[in-house]
């Protein structure tokens, strides 16, 4: 089986992204109900009970609200860094010690053909990482929850077959929208979340002649549009003289609807 995923659902309400390979199966963050997981599993035709483990990006709760549950209702393994199972395990519940695991920050863990490698970002969580997934000489990049790209990051992302990259405001809709001052400071910070500018940017930096397919995600619902992301990063992406639209094409998400499974 070729690497597939499909990104589950996606925004400041709840992430969560599928991934497969052979047969392997893995989930990255549960923010979503147990009852909603069950509803987007169903949508794209896959059984949460075949899951081989769960991987927990960060404690925020778009991230960690249905790991508990979802973890004890179908008997999965949880892997997260030290510092993050510190920060979240009083938010899960109750969870059996056969079902924790560490996965450290920089490490790179082996699922059957899959290989995932963590690697760490800027954010205001206690030890946020974001993974690169490898099979078969593809690599598929999950990266979001990022006050900037650092050079370190792009070294580790640069040259992936497809990406799922965050995209998270508009500037100008961010400066004039309804948050409180220190809530914008924040986003805007080293440790809050990438523009629709800087992501372009960042991405002109890492795409590579493999580059297919580009999914913006953690898309604010009240600082950013689909459409406005996707032309904002068009555009960027087109000054930097990148073949967008050519070699690869920029794919919207969704908070509540997942994208359909595709081969990377």
């Amino acid at each position: 089986m070729s690497l597939r995923f499909s990104v589950l659902a996606s925004g400041s309400t709840g992430n969560a992204i599928y991934v497969e390979a052979d047969d392997k199966k893995l989930l990255v963050d549960v923010g979503l109900s147990g009852k909603k997981m069950d509803e987007l599993f169903t949508e794209i035709g896959r059984n949460p009970k075949e899951l081989d483990g769960i991987l927990v990006s960060h404690e925020h709760s778009d991230h960690i609200k249905g790991v508990g549950v979802f973890a004890r209702k179908h008997k999965l393994p949880i892997y997260a860094n030290e510092k993050t199972w510190l920060a979240m395990e009083n938010n899960l519940g109750t969870i059996p010690t056969d079902q924790k695991f560490i996965f450290a920050t920089e490490e790179v863990k082996t699922f059957g053909g899959l290989d995932v490698e963590s690697f760490g970002v800027s954010h205001d969580a206690a030890e946020p990482m974001f993974y690169c997934f490898h099979h078969a000489g593809k690599k598929l990049v999950l990266a979001t929850d990022m006050g900037y790209v650092s050079e370190r990051i792009k070294g580790t992302i640069k040259g992936a077959d497809m990406y799922i990259f965050e995209s998270n405001h508009d500037l100008n809709m961010l400066r004039m929208g309804r948050y409180p001052w220190n809530v914008k400071r924040r986003i805007l910070s080293d440790v809050g979340h990438v523009s629709n500018e800087d992501a372009a940017l960042a991405l002109s930096d890492v795409i590579s002649d493999n580059t297919s397919r580009i999914y913006l995600a953690h898309l604010s619902l009240d600082n950013n549009m689909k459409d406005l992301a996707r032309l904002t990063v068009e555009q960027v992406l087109k000054e930097q003289d990148m073949p967008v639209g050519e070699q690869f094409e920029l794919f919207d998400t969704d908070p509540l609807k997942p994208t359909p499974l595709t081969s990377v």
